[in-house]
């Protein structure tokens, strides 16, 4: 063989091998609502590289969005049939998206998500369709030195406090004149907020934002006797002055409970270090109270999951699988500070392992967390729930506003056929 001929072999025999390797990795692409967030945006190029790295079938790629404009974006790739392979989802969201056409099943074993808090996995009509790295918590931030000062039980998750006790204690620090109100609901955080954590009260006292069982009616749920029961004592604690209503500024959102201004904080987790750091050993977080029916709060956060008109749904699926081993769900926690989605992560993080400042967060999501409806109805209901909780702070009619928002949602369920599965 001459040196030209044998040149040419070793130029083909490169070519085939250049093009078996882009073969060997076909492009995934992911769409994440964190972009500005330098920190996640650290660990999951780290997932990602390492994900890359690790096998020759799949390549990921990942584009970020403003998570105000998310949602937004994704429904538009939707109509024009041009989504990703992966997308995270808010978990509420989750059911909504399924229904709609936007997700696919995963093609995952559950018996790899046995040690997950329920939270962080996403099911609806039986099919698993998104899990989480991470959950969120919330809890009563308060003062040792206060409680101890107004003679106040320190309740724990096994005795918690009473609703008529909680009440009572609202009442007790703001007749102290120490403070400008008892406590901080966030009544400023005018987004999802109203309804990851204000539904668990409503809960707690019996009612519900839909019938749980059929997902059908929000009748006698949402304005049965429990429900308006929820809405008066909701009402009161805006007409007595004991936390601040719906004209808060985000500022004193932010800095009330730090500047001592408000004696309590309903808050969660990723919060929590600005107030550790503030009153170190002082700082309490405090169980939910019981209304009645259990204390109860929020669950479920952002997931993953695959894509309804992905290509390779195994390969996205594949790298769900690898995005959610423990070593990647305590970073996540060490960064930004939310609940790791398993007992064995939260173990090998600074703050969740046993003993660690935030390991009482892991417990209340473990004993206290609620699903909120799992519908796709819920992504009509909850702005409906939102603007009843600020009808109801700012004076409305209790009955009158629960029974028109019953109505809203009935007529919104009448309207998509009951959102069963297509």
């Amino acid at each position: 063989m001459n040196k030209s001929a044998f040149v040419s072999v070793l130029t083909g025999v490169a070519a085939a091998l250049f093009a078996g390797s882009v073969q060997a990795q076909t492009e995934l692409s992911l769409w994440y609502h964190g972009a500005g967030n330098a920190e996640e945006r650290r660990i999951l190029t780290g997932i990602i590289d390492d994900f890359n790295a690790s096998q020759k079938a799949w390549r990921v790629s990942l584009q970020e969005f403003p998570q105000a404009a998310y949602n937004e974006s994704v429904t538009a790739a939707a109509l024009s049939n041009k989504l990703p392979d992966i997308l995270d989802v808010d978990g509420p969201n989750m059911p909504n998206w399924a229904w709609a056409g936007y997700l696919q099943p995963l093609q995952m074993s559950e018996e790899k998500l046995k040690n997950f808090l329920p939270g962080a996995i996403g099911k609806w009509n039986g099919k698993l369709y998104s899990v989480g790295l991470w959950d969120a918590a919330l809890a009563v931030f308060a003062r040792k030195s206060v409680l101890e000062a107004n003679a106040i039980r320190i309740p724990t998750l096994d005795k918690p406090w009473t609703g008529d006790e909680f009440t009572a204690i609202l009442e007790k620090l703001k007749a102290s004149g120490k403070f400008e109100y008892a406590i901080d609901l966030g009544m400023a955080d005018k987004t999802e907020w109203y309804s990851y954590a204000f539904t668990p009260f409503l809960e707690s006292f019996g009612g519900g934002l839909i019938d749980a069982k059929t997902y059908e009616t929000a009748e006698g749920v949402l304005n049965g006797d429990a429900a308006i029961r929820f809405g008066e004592w909701w009402q009161s604690l805006f007409e007595k002055q004991l936390a601040p209503g719906t004209s808060q500024s985000p500022a004193d959102h932010e800095t009330g409970f730090l500047d001592g201004r408000y004696a309590l904080q309903w808050m969660g987790n990723w919060v929590a270090v600005k107030a550790l750091e503030k009153y170190g050993d002082d700082l309490l977080f405090l169980p939910a109270p019981d209304f009645g029916k259990g204390p109860k709060i929020g669950a479920a956060s952002w997931q993953f999951g695959v894509s309804a008109t992905s290509e390779h749904p195994e390969g996205a699926s594949a790298f769900i699988e690898f995005a959610v081993q423990d070593k990647y769900l305590a970073q996540f926690s060490d960064a930004i500070g939310l609940v790791p989605a398993t007992s064995t992560a939260a173990g090998m993080t600074k703050s969740y392992k046993e003993g660690g400042p935030l390991s009482v967060f892991f417990s209340l999501s473990e004993k206290q967390a609620t699903l909120r409806p799992v519908t796709p109805a819920y992504a009509f209901i909850s702005p409906v729930f939102q603007k009843v909780l600020a009808d109801i702070a700012n004076g409305a009619d209790v009955a009158a506003t629960l029974d028109n928002a019953t109505d809203e949602i009935n007529a919104n369920i009448e309207r998509n056929g009951g959102y069963k599965a297509k």
